[in-house]
């Protein structure tokens, strides 16, 4: 914890994020910049990210959030960044969150105004051996139009940590989340985490129905093949109240 987050309203564990990272042109971006925000690029390069991972103990001011405790989650999210009087901070909007628990979307949509979908998700997580190199193999399903999508990764070797200055640490290293509230007001939240760890990834798939969940304009940018796939360990997570730009 810092001294920003004297009590975060959100604890939880993030594990087994499997990143599947697209370039996109700034002017798809631009109309969903928030406000006090820009765009943050990776030397001229503009990324969207689709991220699926492991929900698990949630927890609200310390307090277990009861039947909610273990879920998957799968978004679409870009990146932004805000000159702050203490230097610049580098954050993430979503564009789409999907979960299976009504009861999240609701509350993260009256917390923070996040964008959240409910739907049927499921996992298949098979990780075992793979912190000492044995292949692992991950795929987070979610039900739609009586069909399930999904995206997968397997993984190859063993996870090393993120190279500072590198693209997998420009998308992974994120420390601040970003979105639009009432009104159109920016707002800014802290995350807090240590640094992550990254699997190679020699196979991934995705099979989506972009148009519907995400709109038209993202189609094209992710129908052409990911920049870069990798998969994260994750861990611990605390998330800040917001405050307003």
């Amino acid at each position: 914890m810092t001294d920003r987050d004297p009590l975060p309203l959100l604890r939880a564990h993030w594990r087994n994020l499997v990143m599947l990272n697209y370039e996109i042109a700034p002017g798809v971006l631009q109309p969903l910049v928030p406000a006090g925000t820009e765009l943050d690029d990776f030397h001229g390069r503009l990324f969207i990210s689709l991220i699926g991972f492991q929900f698990l103990k949630a927890s609200l001011f310390h307090i277990p959030i009861p039947l909610h405790q273990h879920f998957v989650e799968v978004n679409l999210r870009f990146y932004v960044k805000r000159k702050a009087p203490d230097g610049w901070h580098h954050g993430v909007v979503f564009i789409r969150e999907m979960v299976p628990r009504r009861a999240v979307s609701l509350g993260a949509a009256l917390l923070y105004n996040e964008p959240y979908r409910t739907l049927p998700l499921r996992e298949h997580v098979h990780m075992d051996g793979a912190a000492s190199g044995a292949p692992g193999h991950v795929r987070y399903e979610w039900h739609l139009h009586q069909q399930w999508q999904h995206l997968e990764a397997t993984t190859e070797g063993t996870p090393t940590p993120l190279e500072p200055g590198s693209e997998a640490d420009f998308i992974a290293t994120r420390h601040w989340g970003f979105g639009t509230f009432h009104g159109g007001r920016g707002i800014e939240y802290h995350v807090t985490h240590p640094r992550w760890n990254i699997w190679k990834v020699h196979r991934h798939s995705l099979r989506c129905d972009v148009a519907e969940l995400y709109g038209q304009r993202f189609v094209a940018p992710l129908s052409q093949p990911p920049a870069s796939v990798f998969m994260a360990d994750g861990s611990e997570v605390s998330v800040s109240r917001w405050r307003g730009l």
